[in-house]
């Protein structure tokens, strides 16, 4: 588990590589898609985080030109907050998902995504089985299919192609989401570990790993302020967010939600 990569975020906590044991379990082949999410809350009545809020944040490269301006992330200014942006409406009031029922739900917090887990009968999984699933059997591959991000030529995930953040060429095929079955699964079966949508674990986010710190069935941190997401997006791209590997990590507050964050389940 972990990464040593040069190019890691020393910040992100990736290292150091420590063999890890996981118990047997289930996880999802795909993320969750809005078709399932919407069972959901048509059964339940549930009501997410991003509507009790009102607003989400938008990645600026999907809003028409004219937009209205609204206030940006300091630092990284092409995340817009919009109101009335949300699951059902993932660019903001006159979008829908209406062609995109088989494309991972997004706009989730983490307090979302343990509501749907627990209606589904799971749970989010570890970021040790995450990342354990993820692999697909394969020892330290930086992706879950080996070391390189292309083969032969053909794209294996939804990332980032072109200039960040100026230019999505869409080489890969998608500009934002694509179907969560897209591209081909990895050693064991699950598709999309790499790119697409950032998944949230269960684990609170730390960046130490002491001797304290259990190497069988690890469950991270015993409190904290942010939930950890593995993964990465369609917004990563080698020159601003390499964290598609399989080894990387990153972590967000539990009630936050982006057009880029999704869920995949345990049990």
């Amino acid at each position: 588990m972990g990464s040593e990569n040069p190019r890691s975020y020393q910040a992100d906590g990736e290292g150091p590589v420590r063999e890890v044991s996981v118990d047997a379990f289930s996880i999802s082949a795909t993320a969750v898609t809005n078709e399932e999410f919407s069972v959901f809350v048509n059964e339940t009545g549930y009501v997410t985080t991003a509507e009790k809020e009102g607003w989400s944040f938008v990645f600026s490269g999907h809003l028409p030109i004219d937009f209205p301006e609204t206030r940006g992330v300091v630092g990284a200014e092409w995340w817009r907050q919009v109101h009335n942006a949300d699951w059902k409406k993932p660019e903001g009031p006159n979008s829908h998902i209406d062609d995109r029922q088989d494309h991972p739900v997004v706009h989730v917090s983490w307090f979302d995504a343990v509501a749907f887990a627990e209606w589904a009968g799971g749970r989010l999984p570890t970021e040790a089985e995450w990342e354990f699933a993820a692999r697909g059997g394969l020892d330290q591959s930086e992706l879950p299919w080996g070391n390189s991000l292309m083969i032969e030529g053909e794209h294996q995930c939804n990332i980032w192609t072109g200039t960040f953040p100026t230019e999505d060429t869409a080489e890969d095929g998608y500009a934002g989401t694509c179907p969560v079955d897209a591209f081909k699964p990895n050693g064991f079966g699950l598709f999309n570990c790499s790119g697409n949508v950032w998944e949230w674990c269960n684990d609170w986010f730390s960046t130490q790993f002491g001797e304290e710190h259990s190497l069988k069935n690890p469950k991270g941190a015993q409190f904290g302020t942010h939930r950890v997401i593995k993964g990465g997006s369609f917004l990563c791209h080698d020159s601003y967010c390499h964290r598609y590997r399989v080894g990387a990590r990153s972590s967000t507050t539990p009630d936050s939600s982006t057009g880029h964050q999704g869920i995949r389940l345990a049990r």
